[in-house]
């Protein structure tokens, strides 16, 4: 600008208390770099502080105490029930330690990449998911919106996980435990055994009949299990009172609910390791089957898996990196969290292998011994004879090598009348290639392995109580996930908010804890979450990489980390990451519909599980639960696209000044060239020690820019608020 250019007066809003004259009158006229038609306004003292939008309170965004209890924070929401009861049963089925090169190439590809470019724009922007991708493209807004959707879908049915793990936890302080054994039924002539539980296991049917007391079908609703209802109130009480203040509530209970679990797993692998057939179980989990690792459908699970467990989409993560520093190295943050949960995710299987193998030992014992006995039967009827017995093996103390010899020896005498004799092999293999997971795995598997252990109820309580601090940290994430995008957004009470949602999701959540309950956990496990994450975060990565641009991008993580991040994640943002999530997506899109929609029904009869197809009624509300998940993310879309609703009054559309503080934040980003951090940082500005710092933006830059010192690193324009103003006046 010339010297002897003149500033014309204007009359500014209520909320300008200083005209463009004072404003202007700091202006350095020597500095070159900044010929431009319009202006941004900062004051320096505002680096650290945080201005509500619609208000004239301004508050200092919370922030984490350490960084150690913000990495907790990640991954406490990141390594939650999954890497226990998923990733184990994934391994097992999927090739076994070759199910581990095709997730750490997945890892490297989706999983880092996009967990380090969700770090960065909510470290960045300072917002959760709705203003992170409203100032990244308002049009795209309904990212943020959808986000929550999700989050609260989930949360609904995840802590109802919680409830479960709290009722065995508090079951747990007996001797013997009270799943040890069948009950018996007593009636006027005599005692038997339960015939359902006779039919199963004593720990299948403490789960569905003492536990659950399921229901045959998802349309039988069967009323409310009031155990299972105040464990759900419970754990909704314990997720409110942690919640109830964000991370400054939260970040204290992360000590223990983040590390815990580690300490169970550690004590467990160590009490596995001295127990007879762990090593079994351990080599059967990790001998490789290559032929496996080939298929599509293992690195389509694999895929899967890296998604889910990262917890990308769901807005936790970006809450919570929100409430970091500007200049907090959010790379080195993303690799270390995901290694650490990769980990986990190894440490888990082990554990969950040696007991298994343990388990299945104690299972071939007995098989073993039925077997030698019913072998004795054969001989004293005259049916095998004694002669093929070779002298040297007693049956009635048989070790498993030499009954398999009797086994081989048997079956090749007795050819074809082998299978009238109905002997079992009792190989130990056979019991460990019984895949479970989820609350197969937790609440049936690993809670009959724990009858065997000496001191059984100290190890349940261990176990039960891991599983709820695994919970918690998830539901931690979950819930910031929900609850700070709607403060940061609408301006409301945190306490507010968290005690309404908490309370409204306790009633919605009744539908779980009806004795149909966990049909309703697999539908929506199934349905609410898979297809709507994938969606919102393939919309993620196009909106950073192709909307806002993925060279600006580069250049603001360049001059917010204080270096250059690997071209690596240029590649892997702009082309490699949206290819491999449109494959996953078209990939389960598929799956789904070759899989027919249904739930594995207990059938009390039979004591057995069914698969039935969901009712009519069922469909529908699978499909629901997709359509509501995503729907945010074209309404917004639309509104924003023909401006349906007038933003002239207020929220996010207008930009108002006080004291050269922002009020209010600018939506009109379409078209939006500027870099979340355009100028050089404030140190490496020349800046005179004025009242307030001026900043041009260069001409034809679009409607934002960066003041160096800005509270969110992003400019805003005197022109929003000085619209007759023309632009040569400037």
């Amino acid at each position: 600008m010339p010297k002897n250019s003149k500033v014309v007066k204007r009359e500014l809003d209520d909320d300008v208390t200083e005209s463009v004259k004072d404003l202007l009158s700091n202006e350095d006229s020597a500095d070159d770099a900044f010929k431009t038609s319009e202006l941004i306004v900062d004051s320096p003292e505002e680096k650290d502080t945080d201005v509500e939008e619609g208000s004239e309170v301004e508050d200092e965004r919370p922030a984490w105490n350490s960084k150690l209890q913000y990495i907790l924070a990640q991954v406490g929401f990141s390594v939650g029930l999954g890497n226990v009861w998923r990733f184990p049963y994934l391994c097992q089925k999927n090739g076994g330690g070759a199910y581990l090169l095709p997730y750490l190439i997945l890892l490297m590809v989706i999983g880092i990449p996009l967990f380090f470019l969700e770090l960065s724009v909510g470290q960045r922007i300072r917002r959760g998911s709705i203003g992170v991708w409203n100032y990244i493209s308002p049009k795209l807004g309904g990212i943020g919106f959808a986000s929550c959707v999700v989050c609260y879908f989930v949360a609904l049915y995840y802590n109802v996980i919680i409830g479960w793990s709290l009722f065995y936890f508090s079951q747990s302080f007996q001797q013997p435990l009270p799943w040890d054994q069948c009950p018996l039924v007593k009636n006027a002539s005599h005692t038997f055994v339960e015939p359902e539980c006779e039919q199963s296991s004593a720990t299948t049917y403490y789960w569905y009949r003492e536990a659950l007391n399921i229901s045959s079908s998802i349309s039988e609703s069967g009323g409310l299990n009031w155990k299972m209802t105040i464990c759900l109130l419970a754990a909704w009480v314990m997720v409110c009172l942690a919640m109830i203040k964000g991370i400054q509530s939260s970040g204290k209970i992360i000590y223990f609910s983040s590390l815990f679990p580690y300490v169970v797993l550690i004590c467990f692998l160590i009490r596995a390791f001295l127990l007879n057939g762990s090593v079994d179980g351990i080599r059967h989990m990790f001998t490789p089957k290559l032929e496996i690792m080939l298929e599509p459908k293992v690195w389509r699970e694999a895929a899967t898996q890296v998604f889910f467990a990262l917890g990308l989409g769901f807005g936790g993560v970006i809450a919570f990196s929100s409430y970091n520093k500007r200049d907090n190295n959010c790379h080195f943050d993303a690799v270390l969290v995901s290694f650490i949960n990769f980990f986990t995710s190894v440490l888990a299987t082990l554990v969950v292998f040696a007991v298994l193998g343990f388990k299945a030992n104690v299972i071939n014992e007995k098989c073993i011994t039925q077997n030698s006995e019913m072998i004795m039967k054969f001989l004293q009827m005259g049916n095998i004879s004694q002669d093929i017995i070779p002298h040297h093996i007693n049956l009635s103390a048989v070790t498993a090598e030499d009954y398999h010899l009797v086994y081989d020896i048997i079956q090749k005498v007795k050819e074809e009348e082998f299978p009238a004799l109905h002997l079992n092999s009792c190989q130990i293999e056979e019991e460990l290639n019984k895949a479970v997971q989820g609350t197969g795995l937790a609440f049936i598997a690993f809670t009959e392995a724990m009858t065997h252990f000496p001191a059984s109820p100290f190890w349940s309580v261990m176990f039960f109580l891991m599983l709820v601090n695994l919970g918690l940290g998830s539901m931690f994430g979950t819930i910031e996930g929900i609850v700070t995008p709607i403060v940061d957004t609408f301006k409301v009470r945190k306490e507010i908010l968290t005690v309404i949602c908490c309370l409204l999701a306790f009633c919605i959540g009744l539908i779980f804890v009806q004795r149909s309950g966990n049909y309703f956990v697999t539908m929506f496990d199934d349905y609410s979450a898979t297809l709507p994450l994938l969606i919102v975060v393939i919309l993620e990565n196009i909106a950073v990489c192709f909307v806002y641009g993925i060279d600006k991008f580069m250049e603001d993580l360049k001059d917010m980390l204080g270096f250059a991040p690997s071209r690596y994640y240029y590649y892997m943002w702009k082309y490699i990451s949206p290819l491999m999530l449109l494959s996953l997506l078209i990939a389960s899109v598929v799956n789904m519909g070759l899989s027919p929609p249904g739930y594995n029904a207990w059938i009390e009869d039979k004591a057995s599980e069914e698969f039935l197809s969901y009712p009519t009624w069922g469909l529908v509300v699978c499909v629901s639960l997709v359509v509501f998940a995503i729907l945010p993310v074209p309404v917004v879309f639309i509104v924003r696209r023909f401006n349906l609703i007038d933003d002239s009054s207020g929220n996010l559309a207008s930009v108002t000044y006080k004291r050269g503080r922002v009020l209010k934040e600018p939506v009109n980003l379409e078209g939006d060239d500027t870099s979340l951090i355009h100028g050089k940082i404030s140190s490496e500005m020349p800046s005179p020690n004025f009242g307030k710092n001026i900043y041009r933006k260069q001409s034809g830059s679009p409607t934002l820019d960066t003041a160096p010192n800005g509270r969110y690193g992003i400019g805003y324009l005197m022109a929003d608020i000085m619209p007759d103003m023309p632009e040569s006046d400037l």
